[in-house]
């Protein structure tokens, strides 16, 4: 599994130095909700009574008494478009678990996440152009035979 560290790692720093607990879950060559489920129980500690479903990861997100204590806990989901592109549904269903418990965690009095989730992806790579210094190349125009 990777994490990419531009431009993650700066959050991830930030929020550490905050005090909060910070979690990396990597969804590369995740291919499936079995997949996904066991994913989530390794990368986010969750507890060994973890069901493996939908409502179980809502619930375990819902209580964190699993974690540590901290000041907020920032989940950093890295690699996830594959998942994304090959299970539309569960991967919207997963989303909603996830919004559901920000929502939970967000402070009644002041408004701060005590929960937070990051969706990143590696920064794409520059398309290959013409060389460093170069003039831009013109398009070629077809002459049209009268």
């Amino acid at each position: 599994m990777t994490l990419h560290p531009q431009p993650l790692a700066p959050a991830l720093a930030a929020a550490e130095a905050a005090g909060w607990t910070t979690l990396r879950l990597d969804l590369d060559g995740v291919g499936g909700k079995a997949e996904l489920m066991g994913r989530c129980g390794e990368a986010l500690r969750l507890p060994e009574w973890f069901g493996g479903n939908w409502d179980a990861l809502a619930d375990v997100l819902r209580d964190l008494s699993w974690l540590p204590e901290a000041a907020g806990r920032l989940v950093a989901v890295t690699s996830w478009r594959g998942y994304a592109g090959a299970r539309p549904a569960e991967w919207e269903t997963f989303v909603e678990v996830l919004e559901e418990a920000v929502d939970f965690w967000r402070g009644p009095q002041d408004g701060e996440p005590g929960f937070t989730v990051v969706l990143a992806e590696p920064e794409p790579e520059p398309e290959r152009g013409p060389a460093a210094g170069a003039p831009p190349r013109a398009p070629r125009l077809k002459r049209r035979r009268g």
